[in-house]
């Protein structure tokens, strides 16, 4: 306005006369007599004048008067909005508030609380932190010929709850309260505020309901962090992890490098999502992992990198899985996977012990894939549970395999299900009938490997209820399993061969059976944390028909366990991948805890010629798949080192730590089940006029 008027009239001159223009109908001629201007500058100028001069003029502008002198009047929001242009700075937060603070005059920012009216001359309300940490409670009178503390009292009551606002007042001290609030802030209950004045920056909706217990939808995520401490502080401590985990690396060696989030399409083993260009015909994809990249700084002489990534896979969601997450990458040159397990395990230690003051033991536990799939059932066993298999294969009378299985030489596995310390053996047999008839139990029935066998350990029936086990593998079983009264004996059956997969039909059934005893109390819930490692993976895997991963789309029928960078384990296994490929071990290591797998890394396959080998002739990748990957080629042939990497699922690792069901829980805008964003109503229809933008259009 200032720069307006210097064009206008003299600056001399408008400081002489200023005092003296008592309405803006003085001012309005006296422009209009000395300048020429369109319409629309002066509706500015008038209504800038109305608001910075703000003159006391002897006639007040109501709409009446803006009309005569050809002024639209100003919306009641924006006469709202300009007092939160200007508010003023908080001069205390009421977290640091103390007794020294009495008689202080202070201005606070934060939300309003539940308000309660003594009288109708005198009121209190909660007030809250502008992170709800902290509450104090506001006292306004409405005493005497004040009538500022009327007036502020009027306002505070025309207030609803959850506005945020500015407020002033005096710091006074008060006798303790000896109430029990609800929520979980921390409630400054020896000093409150006598309120001077308060100053609204929006307002709330009246008809919009917001307690302690409200449940929001997920288009309203953002009023589900405001209600819920839990999720505030999920995040906090999820800033925190991150902030170990970068202080950790860097101390070890380890550079932060970031790699590019527009990347091309290569048949890593997931779906990758596809960004088109203007360019016709050409795409970017978003990374499934950094994976290629890394490896290639290990060529560019980078000995230790590490990033918090982000990662993209079109993937079927489940509570542990997101279309875009975190990873903790990282990767080593002149390693081995030992080296990158010990370095892990310095990490993790340092998360749990900085976090959540819980020593970890190292090193953890190694456990082949074999032997995890043979005694849990699992490539990522909960160890806390017990409950470990035995394979019964060989020691079973014939007449009983033909009972459980349609197989004739299967692989059967044996676990005991640990009741006997709260159920009587019948009350064990009416567990099982409940859990074998719900529908958790419902798979297991209709398993095409054959229903589980059920055996309650009862010592009043003949050889304690094992009899059609035989004496021989009945007191077998009773050594290895040492069952007591109450316990039930499962025996599942599967088809033999080499362990392929995530789990076994056993190592399901024994968490489905010890999930539900926990539900009804007839098992404690796990406690504690249990860490493993899981190693010598097959290198390879069989691809069965109607997959819904893609793997690398090669023609060999088999796809990599982990991904086609993975090396071979030993010399020998290097020999393997001309004769038996199924049966090349990798050095691929998973650590897990508590049934989760936190993460997965390799050594990888530094030498170009072995790896177009295993793209070309072992997973039959056509050529065209083959030249996607012709820049990591062409990288590997100049003289890359041996290296070895790993990434953690952030997501999953600050899950497991705070002890939450579903990642949802650890991130600040998730993902629904059907890939959705409801609260911003992605993904969005795309328009013709984009798809023309692209060179594309929508398939019939």
């Amino acid at each position: 306005m200032s720069l307006m008027l210097a064009n206008l009239a003299p600056r001399r001159l408008v400081r002489q006369n200023i005092a003296l223009w008592r309405s803006y109908a003085e001012v309005s001629r006296y422009i209009r007599a000395n300048c020429q201007f369109n319409t629309a500058s002066s509706q500015i100028l008038r209504c800038n004048w109305h608001q910075r001069l703000n003159v006391g003029s002897r006639r007040p502008f109501s709409d009446n008067r803006l009309k005569r002198e050809g002024l639209a009047a100003v919306p009641d929001f924006l006469e709202a909005y300009k007092q939160s242009c200007g508010f003023p700075p908080a001069t205390h937060e009421i977290g640091s508030l103390s007794a020294k603070d009495v008689g202080a005059v202070v201005v606070l920012h934060g939300y309003l609380g539940p308000r309660k009216d003594l009288s109708k001359k005198l009121s209190f309300v909660t007030f809250f932190s502008k992170d709800f940490l902290h509450a104090i409670q506001i006292v306004s009178p409405a005493t005497g010929d004040d009538g500022n503390l009327k007036k502020c009292f009027k306002d505070l009551k025309s207030l609803t709850q959850h506005t945020p606002v500015v407020i002033r007042g005096i710091i006074k001290p008060r006798e303790p309260s000896k109430t029990k609030y609800p929520r979980e802030e921390e409630r400054i209950n020896d000093l409150e505020v006598e309120l001077v004045d308060v100053t609204p920056l929006n307002s709330f909706p009246k008809d919009l309901m917001l307690t302690d217990d409200t449940n929001f939808p997920p288009e309203q995520r953002h009023l589900q962090f405001r209600n819920t401490k839990a999720l505030r502080d999920a995040l906090a401590f999820r800033a925190r992890a991150a902030d170990i985990c970068r202080d950790e690396l860097r101390s070890d060696g380890f550079l932060e490098i970031e790699t590019p989030q527009l990347f091309k399409s290569t048949p890593e083993g997931a779906r990758e999502f596809l960004v088109p260009t203007r360019q016709k015909g050409l795409v970017y994809a978003l990374p499934q992992s950094p994976q290629q990249y890394k490896q290639i700084l290990m060529a560019s002489g980078i000995p230790k990198y590490f990033q918090l990534a982000r990662c993209f896979r079109d993937e079927d969601l489940r509570a542990d899985r997101q279309p875009e997450f975190t990873q903790v990458d990282l990767e080593m040159s002149f390693a081995t996977g030992e080296q990158v397990m010990e370095c892990i395990e310095r990490l993790l230690a340092r998360l749990w012990k900085g976090l959540l003051n819980i020593d970890v033991p190292a090193p953890f536990q190694r456990i082949t894939y074999h032997n995890a799939m043979a005694k849990y059932g699992s490539d990522k066993p909960d160890l806390r549970l017990g409950m470990e298999m035995i394979n019964l294969s060989e020691l079973l009378p014939v007449d009983l395999v033909s009972k459980i299985t349609p197989f004739t030489l299967p692989n059967i596995s044996a676990f005991k299900l640990p009741l006997s310390t709260t159920c009587t053996p019948s009350e064990s047999r009416t567990f099982i009938s409940t859990f074998m008839d719900s529908p958790v139990g419902h798979p297991f029935l209709t398993n095409p490997h054959g229903q589980p066998g059920i055996f309650i350990y009862d010592s009043t029936r003949p050889l304690s209820g094992l009899s059609p086990f035989g004496f021989q593998t009945a007191d077998f079983v009773e050594d290895v399993l040492a069952p007591s009264d109450g316990d039930v004996i499962f025996l599942q059956a599967a088809p033999a061969g080499p362990y392929h997969g995530g789990s076994t039909s056993a190592g399901r059934l024994r968490l489905a059976l010890h999930a539900a005893a926990v539900a009804t109390d007839l098992l404690p819930p796990p406690q504690g944390f249990e860490f493993a490692w899981i190693t010598d993976f097959p290198l390879f895997e069989p691809v069965a028909d109607g997959d819904a991963e893609p793997g690398q789309q090669g023609a060999a029928g088999l796809r990599a366990t982990h991904h086609p960078f993975t090396a071979p384990k030993t010399p020998a296994d290097v020999e393997l991948l001309v004769s038996d490929p199924a049966a090349v071990v990798a050095e691929h290591y998973d650590v897990v805890v508590n049934g989760v797998e936190l993460g997965g890394g390799s050594r990888r396959i530094h030498d170009a010629r072995v790896q177009e080998y295993v793209m070309r002739d072992v997973l039959q990748m056509s050529a065209q798949r083959i030249e996607d990957f012709r820049h990591l080629l062409k990288v590997l042939e100049t003289g890359c080192p041996p290296h070895a990497g790993i990434a953690l699922g952030f997501d999953r690792l600050v899950a497991v730590m705070l002890g939450r069901e579903s990642v949802r829980d650890v991130i600040a805008f998730p993902k629904m089940n059907s890939g959705e964003d409801a609260l911003v109503g992605s993904p969005n229809a795309v328009t013709k006029e984009q798809l023309d933008v692209y060179h594309l259009r929508l398939k019939e």
